[in-house]
């Protein structure tokens, strides 16, 4: 886990930026796979060594979560207790971690004394602020086992309308999301005997969350601009304060977790999710006894955390009213980073089922790790790989050290040459303001925890230098024009050292090779900081390496990932893992022999955002690859028409006001006048295309669409409904697709334009893209009659 976990304790510096990353805690209850490690740690990792790079005074925090259900539950299968339990899996996952050279300061535990300690004392202060009241709640119990079940100890059908999922757990279903209570299950089992329980009564505490609804939403509404988190966060939070908040249980009958210090309840514990967030300050508090310097000092720590898209309101809702319940001057969160869920090949990982590439799989493959926000397959990470790490980055580095080391007679003998001129050298100064445009971007796009945008920004400089490099032709300059050639090849060795500096918080073990292969210290890394320039010198490439410096022996960097071995991994990876295992036993030579072929150089670490491309398709060498053009990348939403009027100019156009789930409503013009009448668009529900390009319409800019659907002739035209218990602000999905949307679809590359053919209504007047269903927590969106219509 990087060197950053043994180092000396580190504090706050007064005059400093000092920065708190957290990660979600992982559960302890089984092998992290890589939705874990992607949406838990790995971006949280990106923008700690970014941080770090930046001269910030950084401090990046994780553990196991290890109380709970899932634990107890785990225990039972594997026959052992539930300390066992933690203790074998703490130590896998801090194995998986250290492999993936994750940097964390302190990778600790929840079942530690401190977290009892700091989780007690902060419901001490709750309890003395009377934000906690004591209820009698329903709750499963299980004859056969003679016990409340717990959450997590209970299945059923979802009863969430359109989804009907037979596996849905007692606290959220894993298909639709939806957060659920165990009595509301539909044909509900006892998960470990699978009998049906039945419900009786038992006491409770609950956080008044309702009470506290006013100083959560002024540090809401102020953090989310200040932080600028992102829409799906706000969307989230909002929702969930305009459905209203609602009292929150903070203690189960359980056994394994903290304690509840109160008499009445001395037989029951916290849950999970009142405990589980305090976990950071507690694994904060092993790393220095004065732990409150980082956790109750707003005023000189900011607060990053990361996370998978289904603990938000956890994060921007519960987490944060329990702080300020207590009435103490915490350290809150200021900027949220959500990830959605990796799906892999054609569904989503899942740790209690076993589905997916684990942690302990990727170490056997020695592939470098391909990162995605949505999707893992292995066809795609084969053509990452080979397009952009192989044939634009690796290509890049490789031509251009093994030119420099060829002998004197055709080349420079291992010695960087000398760039007399370089200032004059009309190609040479294009690029190097090129290069420190794209710097400034990547900095900027990194410092708003834009990851993607500033990898694919930080790989754009490696296209920039493989077109220089054939704009140049240095290899007839070096016999033609031999001191031109020599500042083509200094300043191409010094964008090879920029982007080793660029991508080590992406790609560490790729720094680690190429500053190795450049004869230089890992100390000789630039920093970025504001106070040494380096930003301004990235104009100026050719002034990186010294002349006469030597450069050690270059090597390529990746190998190319071949058709033949993508199918050995995903047949490999088939299945769950308990069949992978049996499979496994019978072929453990022929594994053994074929990842010996397979062993990509040192790349083992490397970390990616994945866009799809073509496996054939050749790269852009002087540019990012473009996105796929998917549905996941439309932004609809659930919208409220507060305000309808006629557009002052134009007899043919409405403009509308619509909530869509943020602070202020949005202004929409739509041309339907002469299908639908006035008072038919008042305060009704809608769905809303929200991340258009903003257009002026006859004098009036328009922020976003309303979906129509209009029959072949277009005569006839009706809005596209969602249903009436569909959330205000909640984003329309499709069943089996995820992505996140685009912030604003660019118009020239024809997104809306390629997708909306495709939006239509079916025969039962149900809207779709394709054949899947525009879908909301309370069903499918729908028109009124028209059918078989094109939306738009």
């Amino acid at each position: 886990m990087g060197d950053h976990s043994a180092a000396a304790a580190k504090l706050p510096i007064p005059g400093k930026r000092n920065v708190l990353i957290t990660s979600a805690l992982p559960y302890v209850n089984n092998v992290p796979h890589l939705g874990n490690i992607i949406g838990c740690v790995l971006s949280a990792d990106v923008f700690a060594r970014y941080c770090r790079m930046r001269g910030y005074n950084t401090l990046y925090i994780c553990g196991t979560d290890e109380y709970g259900t899932a634990t107890e539950t785990k225990a039972l299968e594997e026959g052992c207790s539930p300390k066992e339990i933690c203790d074998k899996y703490h130590a896998i996952h801090k194995e998986v971690y250290k492999w993936f050279n994750i940097s964390f300061d302190e990778f600790g535990r929840t079942s530690s004394p401190q977290q009892t300690e700091i989780c007690q004392s902060i419901f001490k202060k709750l309890w003395d602020n009377n934000w906690l009241v004591e209820n009698t709640m329903q709750q499963l119990y299980c004859d056969t086992c003679t016990k409340f079940l717990a959450d997590r100890l209970v299945e059923g059908n979802c009863p969430t309308p359109g989804c009907n999922y037979d596996s849905a757990r007692g606290d959220q279903c894993e298909k639709c999301g939806k957060l659920l209570n165990p009595t509301e299950l539909l044909d509900p089992k006892c998960k470990v005997c699978r009998n049906t329980p039945r419900i009786r009564d038992t006491d409770h505490l609950f956080l008044e969350l309702p009470l506290l609804k006013d100083k959560l939403e002024e540090y809401v509404s102020r953090m989310s601009v200040a932080g600028g988190w992102s829409q799906n966060a706000i969307q989230s939070t909002y929702a969930w304060l305009r459905e209203g908040l609602k009292q929150r249980c903070i203690t189960r009958d359980l056994k394994w977790g903290v304690p509840v210090p109160l008499d009445k309840f001395k037989d029951k514990v916290f849950y999970v999710w009142f405990d589980a967030p305090i976990g950071y300050v507690s694994i904060t508090s092993c790393h220095t006894p004065e732990w409150e310097k980082w956790w109750k000092n707003p005023e000189d720590v900011e607060l990053y955390q990361f996370m998978g898209k289904d603990n938000v309101p956890f994060h921007t809702v519960i987490f944060p009213s329990t702080l300020l319940g207590t009435g103490e001057n915490w350290t809150m969160m200021k900027t949220i980073s959500v990830t959605e869920y990796l799906n892999y090949e054609a569904g989503k990982f899942s740790k209690s089922k076993g589905v997916g590439v684990f942690g302990n799989d990727v170490k056997d493959t020695n592939i470098p790790v391909e990162v995605s926000d949505t999707l893992f397959t292995w066809s795609d990470l084969q053509a990452k790989l080979n397009s952009e790490l192989l044939s634009n980055l690796g290509n890049f580095v490789n031509r251009v050290l093994s030119f420099i080391a060829k002998d004197p007679a055709s080349g420079y003998g291992s010695v960087v040459p000398d760039a007399l001129g370089a200032d004059s050298h009309s190609l040479t100064k294009a690029l190097g303001d090129k290069v420190g445009i794209y710097v400034e971007q990547y900095i900027e796009a990194m410092e708003k925890v834009k990851l993607k945008q500033g990898l694919k920004i930080a790989m754009s400089i490696s296209g920039e230098g493989n077109a220089y490099l054939q704009e140049s032709q240095f290899w007839k300059l070096y016999k033609e024009d031999r001191p031109s050639c020599s500042v083509v090849m200094k300043t191409s060795m010094g964008l090879v050292y920029l982007l080793a500096c660029l991508l080590e918080p992406f790609m560490p073990s790729f720094t680690l090779e190429v500053l190795k292969q450049l004869n230089l210290p890992l100390e000789a890394q630039i920093s970025f900081s504001d106070v040494k320039g380096d930003v301004e010198r990235a104009k100026r490439p050719w002034e990186f390496i010294p002349a006469h410096h030597r450069i050690g022996t270059p090597s390529p960097l990746f190998k190319e990932l071949k058709d033949e071995e993508v199918e050995f991994y995903r047949e490999k990876f088939a299945g769950s893992q308990a069949d992978r295992l049996v499979k496994a036993e019978a072929e453990a030579k022929k594994i053994t022999d074929k990842l010996t072929e397979t062993k990509i150089s040192d790349g083992k670490t490397a970390k990616k955002d994945k866009t799809k491309k073509s496996a054939t398709a050749k790269p852009k060498v002087s540019a990012p690859a473009d996105t796929e053009i998917s549905i996941s990348r439309l932004d609809i939403r659930v919208g409220l028409i507060t305000k309808a009027q006629k557009h002052p100019d134009a007899d043919s156009l409405y403009v509308e006001e619509i909530d869509v789930g943020e602070p202020q409503p949005r202004t929409v013009v739509s041309g339907l006048v002469k299908y639908i009448p006035l008072e038919e668009m008042q305060n009704r529900k809608v769905c809303v295309l929200c991340n258009l390009k903003p257009a002026a319409m006859r004098g009036i800019k328009s922020q976003a669409m309303v979906l129509a659907a209009s029959n072949s002739d277009h005569t006839k035209v009706e809005l596209v409904e969602p249903p009436q218990g569909a959330v205000i602000g909640e984003r329309v999905t499709f069943p089996g697709i995820e992505g996140l949307p685009d912030d604003v679809l660019n118009p020239k590359k024809k997104v809306w334009e390629t997708l909306q053919v495709d939006l239509h209504s079916d025969k039962d007047l149900v809207a779709c893209y394709k054949d899947l269903p525009l879908t909301t927590s309370a069903g499918v969106c729908k028109v009124s009659s028209i059918a078989d219509g094109s939306i738009r």
